[in-house]
């Protein structure tokens, strides 16, 4: 895939960091993309293209791209990213959805476990998940700035009625961008990997207002992210939820350290004075543990000191 005519029309529902980065590397390869976002950074993109500044790249670049600030820009997308935060998924999905073309796939780049359900509740759209690895952050409207890896996993879950021939398409055209993405059979084991991940950094990091890097290397935080991350998996054992076998505790450390750069979105949401998605983060899993009879006493201390900076942000 190397012209536009090769790739097929994609929209991005909620083009934040990771939304723009994605897009935004997708349309650097040729493909036809329209970035749906706030109207600030559509408005910047229209005049100027949108500027990625990346560790893969000598110097940014600035990129062509279509911007829009509704829902109804997705008519016409083949395929359709959202990136909206887990606290807009019901309302994004009834937005899209009627302006969906019949044989568009839909594919939920989100944080958390549970969005492909909530979309289908809300909109009745069957989503593929994707668990995505990638360090981003809007340095500025019309511009973001990538510090770390871009890859991803996508795949159904088991009650999906997506074509084989539909996900391995998808796949294709982040690969063909230069971003890895692997098929899964069944992407419930791909989410539950990156959930330990996120409950493990993401509230360390806007807690201790640092970088993955500098939280990796001090003993007392990785052994934080190591009950945090042993908490998760016991609760995704109790759910059955098909896990690789491996030391999860070091994978977690060798992530953070391997973005060491990154800060997390929880981090960056507070920064901005929003919302977290730390609801969907830790505070799924005490959920979850709650009702599975499961203790999470440090994903619940995490998750309430997360809450506390929230309101501190809204007095």
């Amino acid at each position: 895939m190397t012209s536009n005519n090769e790739y097929p029309r994609i929209a991005v529902m909620g083009a934040g960091a990771v939304g723009s980065f994605f897009g935004g590397m997708l349309a650097r390869a040729g493909a036809p993309v329209t970035l749906i976002g706030r109207a600030a950074h559509a408005e910047a993109i229209a005049a100027h293209g949108l500027t990625i500044e990346s560790f893969r790249f000598p110097k940014p670049e600035r990129i062509r791209v279509d911007a829009a600030t509704g829902a109804e820009a997705v008519r016409g997308a083949q395929i359709v990213l959202l990136c909206v935060k887990t606290l807009d998924t019901e309302s994004a999905a009834q937005a899209i959805a009627p302006h969906l073309a019949p044989d568009a796939v839909v594919v939920s780049m989100q944080n958390g476990v549970d969005n492909v359900a909530r979309i289908r509740a809300a909109s009745g759209i069957d989503a593929l998940g994707a668990a995505v690895y990638v360090a981003a952050e809007m340095a500025a409207p019309g511009r973001v700035k990538h510090t770390g890896r871009g890859d991803l996993i996508v795949g159904p879950f088991p009650e999906s009625s997506h074509r084989p021939a539909a996900i391995e398409g998808v796949a294709q055209c982040f690969a063909c961008a230069g971003m890895p993405c692997r098929v899964a059979e069944d992407i419930r084991g791909p989410l539950w990997m990156k959930m330990l991940m996120n409950c493990a950094c993401n509230a360390i990091s806007a807690l201790g207002r640092s970088r993955y890097g500098r939280m990796a290397a001090r003993a007392e935080v990785r052994e934080i992210m190591r009950y945090a991350i042993d908490e998760a998996v016991a609760v995704a054992r109790a759910e059955a939820i098909p896990l690789p076998v491996e030391n999860f505790v070091e994978t977690g450390w060798k992530l953070a350290e391997t973005m060491s750069n990154a800060t997390s979105s929880t981090a960056q949401d507070l920064a901005r004075g929003k919302k977290t998605e730390i609801d969907s983060l830790n505070g799924y899993i005490v959920r979850r543990g709650a009702a599975l009879g499961v203790p999470t006493p440090v994903n619940q201390t995490l998750h309430g000191l997360i809450k506390l900076l929230e309101e501190s942000a809204e007095a």
